[in-house]
């Protein structure tokens, strides 16, 4: 048989044997490790895999420690931890609660808004979600509201992190789309590439990341007017109103500050991604601060669950560099290109397809597990047809959204179902966030049919 089409074969069945695994619930890094090393051995048998192409492990894993744009994904992982502690998120609810709680489905206008608000300065999606299932269920399900609606409002609002920038998904991306996009442009000739930037990938996320909170509010807004019963106005007392707008302004002002202060450094050219996380992090100690919540116990949690996010993160990512060495020396590259340049309908096919098998891993998969394993296996294929990468970074950033809220393996969902009451049962849960995942969707295709959503803001800064 030809060696050739040996090895693409056990490229293809490496995949789904990875898939398996992680089905079967082995931990992820030494799933794509461990499964790609016992395929690299049984292509050495048949002659179409060399061991010693393991030998650009250690320089690739220097190189991951080195990068710099990376230096910025623990800095904006302590700056979500220290202010998901400062209570930041329970002020909010409290405060915008009592601000539209007195009309139709304000309570959750609330959690929308305050959801986009913790996704922009803390980006922490399982705390975001526990603190608003703590705090707004209770309060929506006493008002009235449909269980079903309040379960998919908090879900959806809570996974805002992952799209809004600054998001850590975002940085990963960025990092990878610029190595990608560089390697397809000098494979046709060109030298000097436009490079892709982590700060161009959040200035594409920010107008589809609007997008999905407008979405989001639409529905609960024709729910309100369509389906009253569903949501409920709160009857808000008096003299909780006293003073409400002072309270409003000392309850948002801070973390503005901190979005802009981030965001805006980003987006103006003033800073790195890497500097403005560093600015984001001190921003995140002085707020707390002034919430009365700094001190060693404190930032030792805050510490401490740092390391542990950023290490699973790192390892997912080292185990990924075997299986990527593995996957593309056997012929897996060829085998992806020859898939996706077959299908009918060109560029807008490939891109379908590989969007499709994105939301159906979501199923089964984290958001971080699916960018590292198929993005650097299908992102040449498109750059190469000549997919924009900005807008191809944004499309999937809005679709692995849907891996944190997807049925029945979405991780918000069990974050809410294990701080949610036993009177809303997880079938609620699952039909509350049907409608949604359809918003993600529709998002991801107007994206695709307006491809100037993602790309005009960069282009438009930078340019």
């Amino acid at each position: 048989m030809d060696p050739v089409l040996i090895g693409e074969i056990l490229a293809g069945l490496m995949f789904f044997g990875i898939i398996g695994f992680l089905m079967l619930g082995f931990p992820v890094a030494f799933s794509l490790a461990g499964v790609s090393l016992m395929f690299g051995v049984v292509g050495m048998a048949f002659g179409v895999f060399d061991p010693s192409n393991f030998g650009s492990l250690a320089n690739r894993y220097i190189g991951f420690m080195t990068n710099e744009v990376l230096v910025a994904v623990p800095l904006f992982i302590f700056m979500g931890v220290l202010l998901e502690r400062s209570r930041i998120a329970e002020q909010l609810l409290i405060t915008m609660g009592k601000l539209f709680g007195n009309m139709p489905g304000g309570l959750g206008i609330s959690v929308i808004l305050v959801g986009a608000l913790l996704a922009a300065s803390t980006g922490v999606v399982g705390a975001t979600v526990v603190t608003m299932g703590l705090i707004s269920l209770p309060a929506m399900l006493r008002s009235g509201y449909d269980p079903k609606l309040a379960c998919g409002v908090i879900c959806a609002s809570g996974t805002l992190g992952q799209i809004v920038p600054p998001s850590t998904v975002l940085i990963f991306m960025g990092d990878m789309l610029t190595g990608i996009n560089a390697q397809v442009q000098m494979a046709k000739g060109n030298f000097a590439p436009t490079p892709v930037s982590v700060g161009d990938l959040f200035a594409g996320a920010l107008l589809p990341s609007l997008l999905l909170v407008t979405l989001y509010l639409c529905w609960v807004i024709l729910k309100a007017i369509f389906d009253p019963k569903s949501c409920p106005p709160t009857a808000v007392p008096d003299e909780d109103r006293k003073g409400l707008i002072k309270e409003v302004i000392v309850a948002l002002i801070p973390p503005l500050a901190l979005i802009v202060a981030v965001l805006g450094s980003i987006l103006g050219g003033i800073a790195t991604p890497t500097e403005a996380s560093s600015v984001g992090a001190v921003g995140a100690m002085i707020l707390a601060a002034m919430r009365g919540r700094l001190n060693l116990g404190v930032l030792r949690e805050a510490t401490i669950s740092t390391a542990s996010i950023t290490s699973m993160v790192f390892i997912i990512l080292f185990g990924a560099s075997v299986f990527s060495i593995v996957f593309r020396l056997m012929g897996g590259d060829n085998l992806v290109h020859e898939f996706l340049a077959g299908l009918p309908g060109g560029i807008a096919g490939a891109i379908f397809v590989v969007m499709l098998i994105m939301f159906l891993l979501g199923f089964i998969l984290d958001t971080f597990e699916i960018i590292f394993i198929v993005l650097p296996i299908t992102a040449p294929v498109l750059l190469n047809m000549g997919v924009d990468p900005v807008l191809l970074g944004v499309m999937i950033g809005v679709n692995l959204q849907t891996s944190f809220m997807t049925p029945p393996f979405g991780f918000s969902l069990f974050y809410l179902r294990g701080v949610a009451p036993n009177s809303v049962s997880t079938g609620m849960i699952y039909k509350g966030i049907i409608p949604f995942v359809a918003i993600q969707v529709i998002t991801v295709a107007l994206l695709f049919m307006f491809p100037a959503l993602a790309t005009w803001l960069p282009k438009a800064i930078y340019s």
